[in-house]
């Protein structure tokens, strides 16, 4: 498995923006997929984003698309999640994940390495 640290949370007010990180080591992070979570209080875990292994597929949440972008840097080992127009629903604990193979997934059992989390709070 890849061990995965999740950085870059923090508060901010809505119409702000972030920059998520999503540092691997353990395994060769170009050969994984790679996806972003998220879970507010009271709420069970969602799919926010994901891309393939190379990045050259990218798939999005409804409620984030054309706000967020995932990308995925093999030669750094890192992941990253580019929050922008953050609206106060955004607010969660975010969690970067790992898959081995090519394709993306938007499912949370498909995944079998999981960060820690970061918190991402949006005032309004």
């Amino acid at each position: 498995q890849v061990q995965l640290v999740e950085s870059g949370g923090g508060s901010v007010q809505a119409g702000g923006s972030l920059l998520l990180s999503c540092a691997a080591s353990g395994r060769t992070f170009s050969t994984y997929a790679m996806g972003w979570f998220r879970q507010a209080p009271g709420k069970e875990r969602e799919f926010v984003a994901a891309i393939s292994r190379i990045g050259g597929n990218t798939y999005y949440a409804d409620s984030v698309k054309g706000r967020f972008t995932i990308s995925k840097d093999n030669a750094y080992n890192t992941g990253y999640l580019e929050m922008n127009s953050l609206k106060p629903e955004d607010t969660a604990v975010y969690y970067c994940a790992a898959r081995r193979g090519f394709t993306a997934a938007v499912i949370a059992y498909e995944y079998d390495s999981w960060g820690q989390g970061t918190q991402v709070t949006v005032s309004s």
